[in-house]
């Protein structure tokens, strides 16, 4: 649980570092402080997207490698409680 936590607050960080950035520069280019913020997020959210699968590629890897151990755990167990199962009728 703590990798994905720290994962997805990387992922956020990331993102809202992105989107300051982008802001900044975009606002003198466009009018409305609402084009600006809609065409910053949605721009923000293309790079951090991309910066993503470089920069927290450790991170990434560290979360799938959890997320499958603990799939395995549960399909053991599972198996094992099926087979209890097959054997008490």
């Amino acid at each position: 649980m703590k990798t994905f936590i720290i994962y997805t607050a990387a992922r956020l960080g990331l993102f809202l570092l992105t989107f300051g950035l982008v802001w900044l520069i975009g606002r003198p280019f466009l009018d409305s402080f609402d084009a600006t913020v809609w065409w910053s997020a949605l721009l923000a959210l293309l790079i951090s997207s991309v910066a993503s699968i470089f920069l927290l590629r450790r991170l990434r890897e560290s979360l799938a490698a959890q997320v499958e151990g603990r799939a395995q755990r549960m399909s053991r167990r599972y198996e094992e409680a099926r087979t209890r199962e097959d054997r008490d009728e």
